[in-house]
């Protein structure tokens, strides 16, 4: 067959796409009117994981199931864009890797607001000012995020999805490197970048800030300074790169939650996060464990933070394997509540 009769088959194709396409962008439309009629988020992470799933099971190539996903991520994009999702909070402008995070969970076409802090992500989900928060809870390299742990315990917002992201970081600087004398980023960073940074430049001041495209923005306007940021953050500043991968473990990778007045439904392959204070006694968190091990419930993680109303008291904070609505999670969950002090449930959530 011709190149010309191969790309008219194409064309045809596309006519046929466009048009499916948007047959199915009618339904959306229409299922966002539901869903605001019934008071119900616009954004359905069990949904979401199904519509995956069922696409991956359908596809038999050649495009990959990571083309598919990828595909299809925009088209949900558009879906949500069309039945009026208002916008998603993230720490950091565009290039930060909270931005990254968000943009590969919710596609190109939501809309996106920076946010200046962590706090502040939480503030603007809890006043409807965004209908969803992203949000870093723990990296591979350096552990949990603290600040956002200490949130979770205040807000009474929810996790309803995660989203993993491998994180590259780039030294980036308009001078050389031997006029580099202070460096920018944010604590987490410099502490998955600790031995690099040790080795190459140990005369530089490290100098904290709230997010790396703060740092980037602060590399573009001193010639003595650079900052430890994305490739990405490089581009949109116009910060020339110096080194690229500089993290100390190839495999860095960051988790991240996302946010909302409320969690996901079942999808039959469930995470639920809590967190809980004990009574002050011997062998106290080893009771705590039992309600798990009794129901056949697999802890995921497990975390401790100082509870900050008194000295030496501390919340522990579990990731487990299951939904709150899945039988054996609500009969270990009321045994648990029996035997602690405190016991608030996070969020159940699907594991993607």
């Amino acid at each position: 067959m011709s190149l010309e009769n191969l790309r008219k088959k194409i064309n045809a194709l596309d006519s046929k796409l466009v048009a499916i396409l948007n047959e199915r962008a009618s339904l959306s439309k229409k299922i966002g009117e539901k869903k605001v009629k019934d008071k119900k988020g616009i954004y359905s992470p069990s949904r979401e994981k199904q519509v995956l799933k069922r696409i991956r099971d359908l596809n038999k190539g050649p495009l990959s199931a990571e083309a598919f996903e990828a595909i299809y991520r925009e088209i949900m994009s558009s879906s949500l864009a069309i039945e009026k999702m208002s916008s998603v909070a993230h720490l950091g402008t565009e290039g930060a890797y909270t931005h990254t995070a968000a943009r590969n969970h919710f596609g190109s076409l939501v809309k996106y607001q920076p946010c200046g802090s962590i706090a502040e992500v939480f503030q603007k989900v809890e006043h409807n000012d965004c209908d969803y928060g992203v949000v870093p809870i723990e990296n591979s390299t350096e552990g949990v995020v603290t600040y956002t742990v200490d949130l979770l315990v205040d807000s009474e917002l929810k996790i309803c999805s995660q989203r993993l992201l491998k994180i590259s970081h780039a030294l980036m600087s308009k001078g050389s490197m031997q006029s580099i004398k202070k460096v920018y980023s944010n604590p987490q960073v410099f502490g998955q970048c600790r031995n690099w940074l040790a080795i190459n430049l140990p005369k530089a001041d490290p100098i904290w800030v709230a997010s790396t495209t703060e740092a980037a923005k602060i590399a573009a306007e001193k010639k003595d300074s650079a900052a430890i940021a994305s490739i990405e953050s490089a581009k949109i500043y116009k910060v020339p790169v110096l080194k690229s991968n500089i993290q100390d473990i190839a495999h860095n990778t960051t988790r991240f939650l996302i946010v909302a007045k409320e969690d996901a439904a079942p999808t039959g392959n469930d995470k639920t996060s809590i967190l809980f204070s004990i009574k002050d006694k011997m062998g106290a968190l080893h009771d705590m464990l039992v309600p798990f091990y009794k129901n056949k419930i697999n802890l995921t993680r497990i975390e401790s933070r100082p509870s900050k109303k008194r000295a030496w008291d501390y919340y522990f904070f579990v990731d487990f394997q299951g939904h709150r609505q899945d039988k054996n999670v609500m009969i270990a969950l009321d045994q648990l509540e029996k035997m602690c002090k405190y016991l608030k449930i996070l969020g159940s959530y699907p594991v993607l």
